[in-house]
């Protein structure tokens, strides 16, 4: 079974959650189905259902603030998989665009990947002294741009949303 998207009262994206999950929260009339799926149903033994894709919630949930958790694969799709300075797929690893040596932190901001040989040849140097541009400058993704462009969870029934017209392919 496939994901589903949350949306707050006021329509901004909340979470992703599991079809029954959804589908338990629109049968207890806490949610209102927005969109379902054409292609899948939920069926019981006497009936059938449509599998929910994207839901509101009726009462809005407060969340002080929702960011994405810095990890090793978020990084990673954050960067679309390839090197910042050369851009191969293969042997990735991160690398500290201004070295922890030289006092950078472990941020969104400072961290970018890099495969082996890139992160090797930089060294404890920056970009600049080395020569070395990076395709996009580091950056801390929001979660609503998390959800859309990096996660692949997005279905194409969440695209309007999430901010977007329609899939570019």
């Amino acid at each position: 079974m496939g994901k589903v998207l949350v949306l707050n009262q006021d329509y901004s994206a909340l979470s992703v959650c599991t079809v029954p999950k959804a589908f338990l929260l629109v049968y207890m009339n806490k949610a209102e189905m927005l969109a379902e799926s054409r292609r899948q149903y939920l069926r019981t033994v006497n009936d059938q259902y449509p599998m929910p894709v994207v839901i509101r919630l009726h009462r809005y949930i407060h969340i002080p603030y929702r960011g994405v958790v810095m990890t090793r694969q978020n990084l990673f799709k954050r960067d679309g998989n390839r090197c910042q300075y050369c851009g191969t797929h293969d042997n990735l690893t991160l690398d500290h665009v201004i070295p922890k040596s030289r006092g950078g932190k472990t941020t969104w901001d400072n961290l970018a990947t890099a495969c082996k040989r890139c992160n090797s040849r930089k060294g404890d140097h920056t970009p600049e002294e080395m020569d070395m541009p990076l395709r996009q400058r580091p950056f801390r993704p929001s979660f609503l741009m998390f959800i859309r462009d990096f996660s692949g969870l997005a279905a194409d029934e969440w695209l309007p949303y999430l901010g977007v017209k329609e899939r570019s392919y």
